[in-house]
């Protein structure tokens, strides 16, 4: 078993990027949160009406479609419930895709059953937190982490690992730990 905590890390890999999070929830609200709280650049995809896009705006962002947020981000965060993930990635995140735009997920299903296929070209790495979003939020701000599993699912130009933990640590995840594992494991061990 393959364990990363901060030290293994560099913010570097993201400080000159944008990251977008799609989906202002359970997790998304954390992640972001957390994310820019380290000093990186976020931008929430989330759409407009409901009570997570107040919360976003609540929170000092300014959210914009999934579509919009795609565009800008050099790393996407997919943090919408599973069921819906391939649908707003097929028709919002995949047309407005950088070249060579890393893909992020905090659970390995559609990925490991096939009904997200990103194009060989885009990094796909899995930060998963084990436990719910205010717990990752609450421990952030407290100094703490919430420990994670971290895969790498595609790797095209060698820097998803990079990517990976440097997120990881931006989350605060590292001060508590990552665990090396695939999308595979993640997702049947999680079901």
């Amino acid at each position: 078993m393959k364990a990363f905590y901060e030290q293994d890390a560099n913010l570097d890999f993201l400080k000159n990027k944008t990251i977008a999070v799609i989906g202002y929830g359970s997790q998304g609200h954390a992640h972001a949160q957390n994310l820019r709280d380290s000093g990186l650049n976020v931008i929430v995809g989330q759409r407009s009406g409901g009570a997570n896009y107040a919360l976003a705006k609540e929170h000092g962002f300014a959210p914009m479609s999934a579509a919009e947020a795609a565009a800008a981000a050099d790393v996407i965060m997919i943090l919408l419930p599973d069921q819906y993930q391939a649908k707003v990635y097929q028709e919002e995140v995949e047309p407005n895709l950088k070249p060579g735009a890393a893909l992020a997920f905090a659970h390995g299903f559609n990925i490991h059953y096939g009904y997200i296929k990103p194009s060989e070209d885009h990094p796909v790495f899995m930060v998963a937190p084990k436990g719910p979003g205010h717990i990752v939020r609450r421990e952030y701000v407290n100094g703490r982490g919430v420990p994670v599993v971290v895969a790498v699912e595609q790797d095209p130009r060698g820097d998803a690992w990079a990517l990976t933990l440097a997120y990881a640590k931006a989350l605060g995840a590292l001060r508590a730990g990552a665990i090396k594992t695939t999308f595979t494991e993640e997702t049947e061990t999680d079901l």
